[in-house]
């Protein structure tokens, strides 16, 4: 019997196999539009050190004379007129020399300072390599949003995460392979941040709200599973008789593919975000049963973000929530408002590091914490911080990554990136490099040349490598 069916039972498992790994249009002499799906894995360049990304966007710019890069003269000058040439500000409201409202302690065996904004994260400190002189071309919020999340300024180009997947495809058929976690604030330049840009539709973010359900129509209205199935097997069938007249173009068969996945995604979800699983240790070390309702978002969307790695889902996003007042955005009461964001994001942030030792995934995992750009050394008003691209702090942990490092330099003052430079599109390739791409490499021919993440630009931080 099993010689018998050969070209059976048999054909049809492999069948099955060829397209869920994308060889079916190569083997089997091609496949209705749609099936291998456009997250189908493709092989890295060489061999990756991590297989996900765990993104934490800081929206509105955390200052980094308050979080992770010290400077003791700002407490011996505070109140006094800066001076050092000031570049244009947002606002242009200056004020004079601002100490920070916190104290910087060292923690761990590497030492690194700390401040005491982040009680949680400072206890991961030797898993840390902390960027001290990033810098961003951009010193308005949407213009900045762009260029962090697109390597470039403006609106319309492809997103981070949309890059990942149009490279590596997804290890998980049945979610999406970029997913944001919305805490409730979608960055300055909205959507348009996770958007796929020229690349095909389907690689765009798909946004979950840090709520159950988090997704509009995620639970099926239909009465039965087989009527639902046939409506979408007719909208199928009217797809590719659009395709069989018209020919293939990139939105109806991303229609197609999408479909698809929602239909997929109804028995994936739900058991993604019921968190009945997890043991009540885990939900008290993120904080989900936290008095602050800030806290206890965030630390969902963390632990959701752990869930989602497990589940092979490449690059995950999480915003922050609302806290009442502003994002990291603090022109006025300074003091208030980042204690509030840090507040909301810490615990949640230390729990995610831990927790992912203990499932084994922190090694094949790269966390990334950042915002768009800085603040001012200086006051703007009283009690605030304007806007600085010249010279900011962010960190990166996880697989590939050199823990206990501090890598750059500011200024005497924290306001200029005075020593190793990095630029957004080294943290672009940086990033790549650990997914095992080269991201000179990864392109996407449009417009008449060869486009990619990096433009023309990018080099890798290999002083933050292990």
């Amino acid at each position: 019997m099993l010689r018998e069916s050969a070209c059976g039972f048999g054909a049809v498992a492999l069948a099955a196999l060829l397209e869920r790994y994308g060889f079916s249009d190569e083997v089997t002499g091609g496949v209705r539009p749609g099936t291998a799906g456009p997250w189908r894995p493709r092989p890295p360049h060489y061999r990756p050190r991590v297989k996900h990304v765990i993104y934490l966007y800081m929206d509105g710019g955390p200052s980094q004379v308050d979080t992770f890069d010290p400077k003791p003269l700002l407490a011996r000058h505070h109140g006094k007129p800066f001076q050092q040439k000031i570049e244009p500000t947002q606002f242009n409201n200056i004020g004079t020399v601002m100490q920070s409202p916190w104290k910087f302690n060292k923690y761990g065996e590497s030492g690194i300072e700390v401040s005491d904004l982040f009680p949680h994260v400072a206890q991961h400190v030797d898993d840390l390599a902390v960027i001290r002189s990033m810098v961003s071309e951009f010193s308005e919020h949407t213009n900045a949003n762009y260029f962090l999340h697109t390597g470039n300024g403006f609106q319309g180009r492809p997103g981070m995460g949309a890059w990942v997947g149009y490279g590596l495809g997804s290890e998980n058929q049945n979610l999406p392979g970029f997913v944001v976690l919305n805490g409730g604030l979608i960055p300055p330049g909205g959507l348009d941040c996770f958007n796929s840009g020229f690349l095909p539709a389907a690689f765009q973010g798909s946004v979950f709200n840090a709520s159950d359900p988090p997704l509009d129509n995620i639970r099926p209205p239909d009465a039965t599973q087989s009527l639902q199935a046939s409506k979408l097997q007719m909208i199928r069938q009217l797809d590719e008789n659009t395709i069989d007249r018209w020919g293939r173009f990139d939105e109806l068969e991303s229609a197609i593919a999408n479909y698809e996945l929602a239909f997929r995604m109804q028995s994936e979800v739900p058991e993604l975000t019921s968190l009945d699983d997890e043991t009540e240790s885990t939900r008290k070390m993120y904080g989900l049963d936290s008095p602050n309702p800030g806290t206890a978002i965030f630390s969902r969307q963390c632990l959701l973000a752990r869930r989602l790695v497990e589940r092979g889902v490449r690059f995950i996003e999480l915003t922050c929530p609302s806290v009442g007042g502003d994002r990291w955005d603090q022109h006025r009461n300074l003091r208030q408002g980042h204690q509030d964001n840090a507040l909301a994001v810490d615990q949640g942030i230390g729990a995610l590091l831990t927790d992912l030792k203990r499932v084994g995934l922190f090694d094949e995992t790269l966390v990334i914490w950042s915002g768009e750009f800085g603040r001012t050394p200086f006051a703007q008003g009283s009690d605030g911080r304007d806007h600085n691209p010249f010279g900011f702090s962010l960190w990166m942990a996880g697989g590939g990554i050199k823990g206990g490092t501090v890598y750059g330099a500011t200024d005497e003052f924290g306001y200029r990136s005075v020593e190793n430079k990095v630029e957004i599109y080294d943290l672009h390739a940086t990033m790549l490099h650990l997914l095992g791409v080269n991201h000179e490499q990864l392109t996407y021919r449009w417009g008449g040349r060869d486009m990619r993440l990096t433009d023309v630009h990018g080099k890798l931080v290999e002083a933050v490598l292990a």
